[in-house]
């Protein structure tokens, strides 16, 4: 590596190893810069319970990244690094009180059948959303995949009005702005079928009545019956593992264990960072910040833009989430036993009770019933534990990074470090019901808390997966502020990434995508 190299990048989440191997297979010399032992940001898999069983730290689910621009242009390259895939044929399901199910497969007339058994009406509205996947996809994958700058903003609204016409890009339009209960009533009569898709808003902090949520457990159920769920074959690091010798083959370099203190500029250019030893870096080209909003403007100071200045400040974070990783003597024996098959099990009854719960995280109280994401990765990945045994990756949504009250008033602790043990026996409470013995089959248990996600990934801002919430103000062309959605910032040579900017959270590796595209040309 070059002493100065083109580009320094700060964080080596995956929309930094996204935008660094980009930049480097064009020929750009690459360094990053990671405060963690380890890349990979909330992407990573360790032993966290006990030997041998592989745990998802955070983000399990790799559809996003599968189907990414990214993995598309690079898919060759990545597989010879090490990069394997292990598709799950049905990708998502949830669990009700009353003892009933319903779940969505890789096959359109055994999902079709399950729906059904709920409503015949809603058996017709599936089939209609199926049949019109295909082309309202081409419109929505185009849209994740645009800049949000005039000209490509422009050439898209020119390309949706010429396919859908005056009345179809108008009701596009308003079906983006839809809260998810809006659509859903609108859509089906079932209240089971509403929760089981509902639930899907909840990854991305929309609660039912939130404006703008109603795309996502769209996409997500039509994508999951349409492709399925892809992991990663011994877990999500596999992406990070195959980016950064792809990367490394190219002559970049990601040294860990680095703080960057400061970006260093002036007369309105960035020119490199101090590390938090002293050491000063410079940049050819650019530096590169996968930083929270408030952080970015910690590192640079001010920036010469008052209204950026105050969008950084006040970028608002979605509530926590909870964590929490067992290792299984086997899998849950659920109420309803074809629920082993599936990737994900949602518990989460109904929309009212994730609005509650929604409202109780937002207002720092411990949620009463908390929606519960039960991944069941060695369903269809066996080499994550030991033979005959599983790993669960329970995610909590939602909880308050800083607590103020304990909504069921059971919990009278209000740090993390109290509150996380018998918050997780609430939530274990809540999987029983379910899966009746659960305990018994546990042989190991490690909890995360939002703090230990934020002292662990300091963009994860009070356990905030997502880097920010996606709602309308803070999306699109807001996202993190008006006329910087397209990474650029105040200070030339600066540019801005990660989950904070347009289009978001996930793993789909946009944001750093589009950036060096940006840099570097397509």
């Amino acid at each position: 590596m070059e002493l100065d190299p083109d580009a320094i990048i700060i964080g080596a989440g995956i929309n930094s190893l996204a935008c660094a191997c980009t930049l480097a297979l064009k020929g750009w010399k690459v360094a990053i810069y990671e405060q963690a032992s380890e890349p990979g940001g909330a992407v990573k898999t360790g032993e966290y319970t006990l030997p041998g069983f592989q745990h998802d730290w955070a983000a399990m689910n790799l559809s996003l990244f599968a189907g990414s621009t990214f993995h598309s242009y690079n898919s060759e390259k990545l597989a010879d690094h090490g990069l394997q895939f292990v598709p799950s044929l049905h990708p998502f399901a949830s669990a009700f009180p009353d003892g009933r199910w319903l779940g969505v497969s890789n096959d359109v007339a055994l999902t079709t059948a399950r729906i059904r058994g709920f409503s015949e009406t809603d058996a017709e509205a599936w089939a209609k959303l199926t049949t019109g996947f295909p082309t309202e996809a081409e419109t929505i994958f185009a849209l994740l995949g645009s800049p949000m700058n005039l000209r490509a903003f422009t050439s898209l609204c020119w390309k949706t009005w010429r396919a859908k016409g005056v009345g179809g890009s108008l009701d596009f339009a308003r079906f983006l702005m839809m809260s998810p209960r809006a659509w859903l009533d609108q859509t089906f009569e079932s209240e089971h079928i509403k929760a089981t898709l509902a639930a899907w808003g909840m990854h991305l902090d929309f609660a039912p009545d939130i404006a703008g949520g109603a795309l996502f457990p769209y996409l997500e159920a039509m994508s999951g019956q349409a492709f399925g769920m892809v992991l990663g074959r011994g877990g999500a690091a596999t992406v990070v593992k195959s980016m950064t010798k792809l990367l490394e083959a190219q002559g970049g370099a990601i040294y860990c264990n680095e703080r960057v203190a400061s970006i260093n500029h002036s007369a309105g250019q960035a020119h490199g960072i101090t590390l938090a030893d002293g050491r000063q870096i410079r940049a050819k080209k650019s530096v590169i910040a996968n930083v929270a909003p408030a952080a970015l403007l910690r590192l640079t100071g001010p920036m010469g833009d008052a209204r950026h200045e105050a969008a950084m400040k006040s970028f608002q974070h979605a509530p926590g989430t909870m964590m929490i990783h067992l290792a299984m003597d086997d899998l849950p024996d659920w109420t309803a036993p074809e629920l082993k098959r599936f990737a994900y099990v949602h518990l989460a009854p109904s929309m009212d009770q994730m609005a509650r719960t929604y409202a109780q995280a937002k207002a720092g109280l411990l949620p009463d019933e908390p929606v519960i994401v039960c991944g069941q990765p060695t369903v269809v990945d066996p080499s994550r534990a030991p033979a005959g045994k599983h790993v669960l990756w329970l995610q909590v949504r939602m909880v308050p990074g800083a607590i103020k009250g304990d909504a069921k008033g059971e919990i009278d602790a209000v740090d993390w470090t109290d509150v996380a043990e018998p918050m997780a026996n609430r939530v274990l409470d809540i999987l029983d019901r379910y899966a009746p013995g659960v305990r018994s089959k546990i042989l190991g248990q490690h909890i995360v808390t939002p703090d230990m996600l934020e002292a662990d990934n300091p963009n994860l801002v009070g356990g905030d997966q997502v880097c920010g919430s996606h709602h309308l103000h803070q999306h699109f062309v807001n996202r993190p502020a008006r006329g910087f959605a397209d990474g650029s910032t105040p200070i030339k040579n600066l540019f801005h990434t990660g989950a904070a900017v347009w289009p978001g959270g996930g793993t789909g590796a946009g944001p750093g995508t589009l950036l060096a595209k940006k840099l570097a040309g397509n």
